[in-house]
């Protein structure tokens, strides 16, 4: 799953090359279009850098009382992303697509599968928890 944006992105530039030389450029430019929002949605650099697992348990504990695991692609970190709103800046997040280490704290906690979104609050490991939960604790976090 990890390297589905690969053919994601040649299977859309072959319908964009295809409409394209057919002369129906308007096609075209959907395809590409579409093929590059779901090739970058599906890639492991979506979100730009994020912490690795190691500077996070570098930092004191005052500073992760919200760490979140997450990956590119997934509808389930995207909904706790969207629904924490500003609030989503107060929390640690790591890409598990760009930090084996952090893959592996993950595939842990969670009997051997890469499930995310992980949050650590204060400690504790939950599988995709609630949004309310992860929200009711950043907004206690001075």
């Amino acid at each position: 799953m990890r390297w589905l944006w690969f053919p994601m992105l040649a299977f859309f530039a072959y319908l964009a090359g295809e409409a394209a030389w057919e002369g129906r450029w308007a096609l075209a430019a959907v395809y590409a279009t579409v093929g590059a929002g779901l090739t970058y949605w599906l890639s492991p650099w979506q979100g730009g850098r994020s912490l690795r697992h190691k500077e996070v348990l570098a930092m004191p504990e005052s500073e992760r009382e919200v760490v979140v695991y997450w990956r590119p692609g997934c509808q389930y970190c995207m909904r706790l992303k969207s629904s924490l709103g500003d609030m989503r800046e107060r929390a640690r997040w790591v890409n598990i697509w760009q930090d084996d280490e952090a893959a592996a704290f993950v595939r842990s906690v969670n009997d051997g599968n890469e499930t995310v979104p992980t949050v650590v609050i204060d400690g504790e490991a939950h599988t995709n928890p609630d949004p309310a939960t992860v929200r009711d604790r950043l907004e206690t976090m001075a």
